[in-house]
């Protein structure tokens, strides 16, 4: 069944409102304080109203006087309990028509949270550091979840309006302006998506019709996308994905956690995402690219759908974070258990994944399947020495820096951008920000605040922290204390390690061999006991070459690899033959 016409593109004159609601056996419209009656067809409800673009609407169920946001509610100025508003998304006037595009491939993402990246935490004021993100050698700019959320500030996983964007950073039109300012220094934009539950507070969709499913996952009930009626259910989640492409000009999704998407259906939803995403992409004529978080270690994901896959462009890549920062940090708790070794760092470098049909004491089972390294690209895999997750769900937030030095910082920099993955970054971390990034939430029902807090506190107690010492997430303060400090960037190791990221991503875009993403091009040497390891990449067509000798360390070791030293974090020592190199602790050197 398609879905019926919404709102006519023009910004005055007669509206069509449409909303599915099989549930009700009456819809009102409700427009500017005043009601009208709705026809229903199939279960979709329509009226047409004259109307402006800022008028405020809703719709009233049954004998209900509560007027409720609409389900595809573009707009949000008061909330996400009050009406909504109307807004002409295609009526912005974009500068982007030279933007064709960026594929992933090659390409390097930069996460950032609109709320903590910059004092004022709008979309304006993100626009005024792009410059900083094009000097650093980013090409791919990764927003975390904008859509409507209740509160003031959130991570954006607790959304409840998936095609609104929040107020609080600049609503949708500073969304575009943002989009567009990217578009004209050459970076590609990136919207973080979620499809696998909907937040605590003011999620109306079961009202209206069986958006959600008798089945629960971490964060709650979970989406209807295989049971009955779910038909729609699919086409609203489908729908949103291709909004943000069309009408906002966004270049890729990230999808959190598909793995929660609880579909048994013979297509998949995220392989009917990946054909009509191809088919826009034909349409608009760039790239529009599809990457999926999720803890399985299943090639499905990224697999052509020539090839029994669901044809995603790229998947997180957990494993690669836990090898390199348990090696690196020493860490062993939780699920770093099985990671740490030189041998495991090793493998999941060649491999692409650690547990491939291997056994996880974590979860106490196998877990995960091999990558076909001949066939799929390593730059199907993103990669990554924190993300938002790897910090905010620690304790209290603390970034590796805040125990790691310096040289260990950039020993991790190098593994993962000099690697053939696709590299990510945590807003920050490239100039080892000295800001946390802790949980924070806003909800304004003092129960459910009092709840989040309690259950907060009472997780990391479990562990062993002292729950006094666990930050509020209702607290402003929490919030406030994560917002990145600029003012670091030119300061002591702050602007040394800032200047170490921009020296690794410009070699990055220099050769060829460390944009190769073939894993069968990647041979790596070791010693356990001395700790030390060299990456050697392959150029794909000349037999010459690059190698990153890495020691994690704090002591000198000497490794059986020459050459001449392109790049390091303190300066090596080649030996008289030029047959080995001596790197300092805690540091790297790329040799050609």
């Amino acid at each position: 069944m398609s879905t019926p016409v919404r709102a006519a593109s023009r910004t005055t004159g007669p509206r069509t409102f449409a909303v599915w609601a099989p549930t009700p056996e009456r819809v009102r419209l409700h427009l500017d304080g005043d009601l009208h009656p709705m026809t229903e067809k199939d279960g979709w409800w329509s009226a047409e109203v004259p109307a402006a673009d800022g008028a405020r609407y809703g719709f009233v169920l049954d004998d209900d006087d509560a007027v409720i946001p609409d389900p595809r509610s573009p707009r949000q100025p008061d909330g996400v309990h009050e009406a909504s508003a109307l807004y002409s998304a295609d009526t912005f006037a974009w500068t982007d028509d030279a933007w064709t595009g960026r594929p992933l491939a090659g390409g390097v993402l930069y996460e950032l949270h609109i709320g903590t990246f910059t004092a004022e935490g709008t979309f304006d004021a993100a626009i005024d550091r792009l410059d900083h993100l094009v000097d650093l050698g980013v090409t791919f700019v990764e927003v975390m979840p904008v859509n409507g959320f209740n509160g003031t500030h959130n991570w954006g996983y607790d959304g409840v309006l998936w095609y609104t964007v929040h107020e609080g950073y600049g609503g949708p039109e500073g969304f575009q302006r943002f989009v567009d300012a990217c578009h004209a220094r050459g970076l590609a934009v990136t919207l973080d998506v979620v499809y696998n539950h909907l937040g605590p507070s003011g999620n109306y969709l079961e009202k209206f019709g069986p958006y959600m499913s008798e089945g629960a996952n971490s964060w709650g009930q979970t989406v209807n996308v295989a049971g009955a009626e779910s038909d729609t259910v699919r086409r609203y989640i489908i729908d949103n994905a291709l909004r943000w492409f069309e009408q906002f000009h966004v270049d890729a999704l990230r999808l959190d956690a598909v793995h929660a998407l609880a579909d048994t259906t013979a297509t998949h939803i995220l392989e009917q995402l990946a054909v009509e995403t191809e088919a826009l992409s034909a349409h608009v004529g760039r790239p529009l690219s599809l990457i999926a978080e999720s803890d399985l270690n299943d090639p499905t994901l990224i697999t052509p759908r020539a090839g029994g896959g669901y044809g995603l462009t790229a998947q997180w890549d957990d494993d690669v974070h836990h090898a390199v920062h348990a090696a690196v940090s020493g860490e062993r708790q939780g699920y770093f258990g099985d990671f740490g070794s030189m041998q495991c760092l090793a493998t999941t470098i060649t491999q692409g994944f650690f547990h491939a049909g291997t056994y996880s004491t974590f979860r106490g089972r196998v877990h995960g399947r091999p990558l076909d390294r001949r066939v799929l690209p390593a730059s199907s895999l993103v990669a990554y020495t924190t993300t938002h997750d790897q910090v905010g769900n620690r304790a209290i937030g603390d970034r590796p820096g805040f125990s790691l030095t310096p040289g260990q910082l950039a020993v991790k920099a190098a593994l993962i951008l000099l690697s053939p993955f696709t590299p990510m970054l945590f807003m920050g971390e490239e100039f080892d920000a000295s800001t946390p990034f802790q949980f924070f939430t806003s909800h304004p029902e003092p129960e459910l605040g009092e709840a989040t807090a309690k259950g907060r506190k009472a997780e990391f107690a479990s562990h062993g922290w002292d729950s006094e010492d666990i930050p509020d997430p209702q607290d402003p303060a929490t919030f406030e204390n994560s917002k990145l400090n600029w003012d670091e960037v030119t300061e002591g190791d702050h602007a040394r390690v800032l200047d170490c990221y921009r020296a690794l991503l410009a070699l990055r875009a220099q050769r060829t061999e460390i944009t190769n993403p073939w894993l069968t091009g990647v041979h790596v040497d070791y010693d356990e006991d001395a700790r030390w390891i060299v990456i050697h990449r392959a150029h794909p067509t000349a037999g010459r070459g690059l190698s990153i000798a890495c020691n994690l360390t704090d002591s000198p070791v000497t490794v059986p690899v020459g050459g001449s030293p392109l790049l390091w974090w303190d300066e090596p020592t080649p030996n008289a033959t030029a047959s080995a190199t001596t790197v300092p602790g805690h540091s790297f050197v790329v040799l050609e």
